[in-house]
């Protein structure tokens, strides 16, 4: 295994840098003004509060896997509904990165369960343009913690998104595959290896498709894919 690649991290311009530090210095002011509330009960000050945090720790993990084109299997911890839809939801899309840790927990935890070879965690990676807006890639601090979790390498820049493409959940099934066709790149380093995908969430699958396609144009051995939830 060509470490090199698994233990590298993605080079930032920094015009990409600035607006990082812009989205974090809008996101402080916000909070400032309009305080943040619970993404599950709704307590004021909170992402996702203490009390929710517990419930989402006692939450079982679901036994769930699935078996899509160009990928040896797809696991996920849970149904995309209830408390664990709220947490990836504000994970996702307000701030709560303090929840990376224990749901990449569950992430670690079904894949103790699949007994699956893995050599390289790399995650679907966000254009960066959209990254740089949101401030983080979710899927990439899941992908950071599960490594250490998992004791496997983590390749940040294994994959690429070379093109910018609509939101998902927006789209129709037909949408999402078309959406997402040819809009990831791997790299060469990825020949032989059985690589993990890292997402949120799976609903159709084409995302994760797309991207184990660009990582088997590249020689991968195998190609995994887990996610938070699923459809």
């Amino acid at each position: 295994m060509k470490l090199a690649l698994c233990e590298s991290t993605m080079l930032e311009s920094p015009g990409i840098r600035l607006e990082r530090s812009a989205a974090r210095a809008i996101s402080w002011l916000q909070d400032l003004v309009f305080p943040p509330s619970c993404g599950n009960c709704g307590r004021v000050d909170f992402r996702f509060c203490a009390g929710c945090r517990r419930e989402l720790d006692l939450l079982p993990l679901e036994d769930y896997s699935d078996k899509l084109e160009e990928l040896e299997a797809v696991f996920a911890t849970g149904k995309h509904h209830h408390i664990l839809q709220k947490a990836v939801q504000a994970f996702k899309y307000e701030g709560a990165m303090e929840l990376a840790e224990p749901l990449a927990g569950r992430l670690a935890d079904a894949m103790r369960q699949s007994k699956c070879r893995i050599d390289v965690i790399a995650p679907v990676p966000l254009f960066a343009d959209r990254e740089a807006e949101r401030g983080y890639n979710q899927a990439a601090l899941l992908g950071q913690h599960l490594s250490v979790a998992m004791g496997a390498a983590y390749g940040a820049d294994s994959l690429k998104r070379v093109r910018e493409t609509s939101q998902q959940a927006l789209l129709s099934p037909a949408e999402r595959k078309q959406n997402v066709r040819g809009a990831f790149v791997a790299r060469a380093d990825v020949k032989g290896l059985s690589v993990l995908l890292v997402d949120d969430v799976v609903t159709t699958g084409s995302t994760l498709r797309e991207c184990a396609i660009a990582l088997k144009e590249k020689e991968a051995f195998a190609v995994y894919g887990i996610a938070v939830s699923h459809a």
